[in-house]
């Protein structure tokens, strides 16, 4: 995981602030496997123990840890948390019984009234829990909008050196220096069809205060901290708040970078130049497509046009870094239409872009189009990870996508080279300072490779619970029974050891890594 579980940190702080204890453990972490978790549950016999995930691919892992946790210690109260969980509460209850509660929503104060009615759970507003052998929702709590009464999150309470400062596909993080992450709102209104924001927040956005987010900037530089990335779904949507925000940070004349995401038709791009001069240096548009036809298909509610222009702006004002998230493999989708997407990103000023293939999850608008089409079953497959292209008639072949992106890329890499020579020359630059130099020669040459035999399916599902970035394997996951899983799961514990075992006497200290 390139980035912080600042989720779990939150929960953390304020419930320190209300007098509980709380020992954290982020699972990206190889020294903290589930035995090593398990081991210090069952020393310390806590009150509850909170398993917070964000997706479906997520959600084997907690499932399995939950049930480990179980199978040795009947006594604890399990909960689970975060946006699948949310979306899918009484599912997930009925399919984990070893779990007590499903938390839905906002963790905050739900999590402090669970903590003071174990022995009262329906009370507890937003809750989902089991009575006399049916599924209780409680009923939702009104959606909180006063976010600066919480704490910073606790970021000193979770060993972090292990998150190398620069993930290949986290082109925010690039940088030496000390790195976090904040959220300076929550929530999203648009409603592009293959995303849960919107649902998971009541299609509502709501902000902390620009001194609030000044005095968390502040704090954090005064920690040593040098580079911070706002997990916003749109930063860019208040100009007022973020022209507060840039002025709170040159009158405190802090130095910490950041970074934002943001749509491209934002009426706050007048304000790119004081953003860059408050030191954000990148900026990551969700462009999706070349492709008009596909952005309205996505309802992106966005033009070609207004990327250009929010691109351009971007760079103009000074912004050092302004990335692209594209999807392929999207519903109604042409070769035509791929072809016109890596086209537009080739002219367009960017510094780093994003290909993914487009996956649909349940609760998005194109999931209940895809039940409407018999596609998927609300039934079997809401625990599932699908990309498009694989259930999807109107998608394009997974095979031709793969040919077309890969083509794709090679002119993409070329035009920018010829085009754009000196963007290029210091992006390469940049990324020499920070990474080894055969990790950017395969970067460079990734998309002129030709196709190679890869590992097993055995072998890409064991790795696959040690790398985060093998979305493939992690994809297969969800759609396995059980059983087959447990045996994954040990196969990867096997590995490990043996991996580690091979590394004693040959360690090697990592090329970079957040200090």
């Amino acid at each position: 995981m390139g980035f912080p579980p600042i989720g779990i940190m939150s929960l953390s702080s304020v419930l320190k602030q209300a007098g509980h204890e709380c020992v954290m453990f982020d699972q990206a972490n190889p020294d903290t496997p589930n035995d090593v978790i398990i081991d210090q549950i069952n020393r310390e016999q806590p009150a509850l123990v909170g398993l917070s995930f964000l997706s479906t691919t997520s959600y084997p892992y907690a499932k399995i840890l939950a049930r480990q946790i179980r199978a040795t210690n009947q006594k604890v109260k399990l909960a689970f948390g975060g946006v699948f969980a949310s979306l899918n509460a009484s599912l997930v209850k009925l399919q984990c019984p070893e779990v007590d509660f499903v938390c839905r929503g906002d963790g905050e104060q739900l999590l402090l009234d669970l903590l003071a009615n174990f022995e009262n759970p329906e009370s507890v507003a937003s809750l989902t829990w089991m009575k006399d052998g049916h599924v209780v929702q409680n009923p939702n709590r009104p959606m909180e909008r006063q976010l600066d009464q919480w704490p910073f999150p606790d970021r000193e309470s979770l060993k972090l050196d292990f998150v190398e400062s620069m993930p290949l596909d986290v082109p925010a993080v690039l940088s030496m220096e000390r790195f976090t992450t904040m959220q300076t709102s929550r929530g999203c209104p648009w409603p592009c069809i293959f995303c849960d924001i919107p649902i998971f927040n009541e299609g509502k956005w709501r902000a902390r205060s620009p001194q609030h987010v000044v005095a968390e900037l502040k704090y954090l530089e005064e920690l040593g901290y040098g580079s911070v990335y706002f997990v916003d779904d749109h930063f860019l949507l208040q100009p007022k708040r973020i022209e507060a925000i840039c002025t709170g940070v040159m009158d405190e004349k802090l130095t910490i970078q950041w970074g934002i995401e943001g749509r491209v038709d934002s009426v706050a791009q007048h304000l790119f130049p004081a953003m860059a001069k408050a030191h954000c240096r990148t900026v990551m548009f969700g462009i999706e497509s070349g492709s008009q036809k596909i952005l309205d298909r996505l309802k992106k509610e966005q033009t070609l046009a207004e990327v250009t222009t929010a691109v351009k702006n971007a760079k103009k004002a000074g912004i050092e870094i302004v990335h692209g998230f594209f999807t392929v493999g999207n519903p109604d989708e042409t070769i035509e239409d791929m072809k016109a997407t890596f086209d537009f990103a080739s002219k367009l000023p960017l510094d780093t872009f994003g290909f993914n293939r487009l996956c649909v999850y349940r609760g998005t608008p194109l999931w209940q189009e895809y039940v409407k089409r018999g596609l998927v079953r609300e039934s079997t497959d809401w625990y599932k990870y699908f990309k498009c292209s694989e259930i999807d008639p109107t998608c394009l072949p997974g095979e031709t996508i793969n040919r077309v992106r890969q083509e794709g890329l090679k002119k993409l890499f070329l035009y920018k080279l010829s085009h754009y020579p000196i963007q290029t020359f210091r992006l390469l630059r940049r990324f020499l300072r920070f990474m080894p130099v055969r990790d950017v020669a395969y970067l460079i040459a990734k998309p002129f490779l030709g196709q190679k035999k890869g590992a097993t399916k055995a072998e890409v599902l064991s790795r696959a619970v040690e790398h985060a970035d093998m979305k493939d394997a992690a994809a297969q996951m969800t759609q396995m029974t059980d059983e087959m899983l447990h045996d994954v799961l040990e196969a990867s514990r096997v590995e490990r050891l043996r991996i580690q075992q091979e590394a004693e006497g040959s360690r090697e200290l990592p090329m970079f890594q957040a200090r």
